[in-house]
């Protein structure tokens, strides 16, 4: 099925969802979060006056099985699940307060506070995540499609890297553990359980290496060649896994999720070029 289809047929579902899923968890909602995309996120009051969060999924593979990471990391450095209704693609979640991104308090605090989460996101599991393996064999096949559609908006010197990166390293990980693919400074919110939570996992089982990718090309903690490189050298060094492994990792992910319909992000292909010469 299309993706124009499958998107204009969850929005026509989407008003019937969200009423049945505040009738069945007796919520009082407030208007949608502006921040949210993919997914459709409103604060909420249920009935005994706790505050909560309603998120309506889009369906779409990198948002599978959210529900299933945040039962395993149990509020453990991140948001709390608190019911799933896996009908209607909807999660009630925990609600930070007072949900402050992490990204605005800039690099310097940044990541100490995500160093400090990684590790706690890091536990053994299995099914019924996707494999980071299986994730990036995806993404080769579809890098190279994407790169046409889009009129070859970079050298395929870069292609070819990335590609390279990605068969290299998907089939020579190490321990394998739950990462959250999608883990930047706007995907953590200052709360009053923890001093941060996260949110938003786009979960896969993979090696440690490839969860500082996100990470390492995030905007809001300063895009330019010296920030990135010196984020992937903080990170890997603190937490103490291989750089180049991550380099390669940031490099892969950051090309394959550049292309947004038939254009790709500039920011997102200068990342890959400084990671490609770094």
């Amino acid at each position: 099925m299309e993706k124009d289809t499958i998107t204009r047929q969850w929005l026509e579902l989407l008003p019937d969802r969200v009423s049945e899923c505040g009738a069945k968890w007796g919520l009082t909602l407030g208007p949608p979060y502006p921040n949210s995309s993919v997914s459709i996120v409103f604060p909420a009051t249920r009935r005994d006056g706790s505050a909560a969060v309603l998120k309506i999924q889009f369906p779409h593979r990198e948002s599978d099985h959210e529900g299933d990471a945040l039962r395993v990391w149990n509020g453990d450095g991140a948001v709390r699940l608190l019911d799933e209704d896996s009908e209607h693609h909807a999660l009630l979640l925990e609600q930070c307060v007072p949900g402050i991104p992490l990204s605005t308090r800039g690099a310097d605090e940044a990541l100490p506070v995500l160093i400090n989460l990684l590790p706690r996101l890091w536990i053994a599991a299995n099914t019924p995540f996707t494999t980071l393996a299986d994730e990036s064999a995806a993404w080769m096949q579809e890098l190279t499609i994407s790169w046409q559609r889009a009129g070859q908006p970079f050298e395929v010197g870069l292609l070819d890297a990335a590609l390279e990166s990605l068969e290299r390293l998907r089939g020579t990980q190490g321990e394998q553990v739950l990462v959250h693919q999608d883990l930047h400074a706007d995907n953590v919110l200052s709360a009053s359980r923890e001093p941060w939570l996260v949110i938003d996992p786009k979960p896969l089982i993979g090696e440690r290496e490839f969860s500082l990718a996100p990470i390492i090309r995030s905007y809001e903690l300063g895009h330019h060649r010296s920030a990135v490189l010196r984020r992937l050298d903080v990170l890997s060094a603190t937490l103490g896994v291989d750089r180049e492994r991550a380099r390669l990792w940031a490099l892969g992910q950051t090309l394959a999720w550049c292309f947004f319909g038939t254009e790709a992000m500039a920011g997102h292909v200068e990342t890959a070029r400084w990671l490609w010469e770094g």
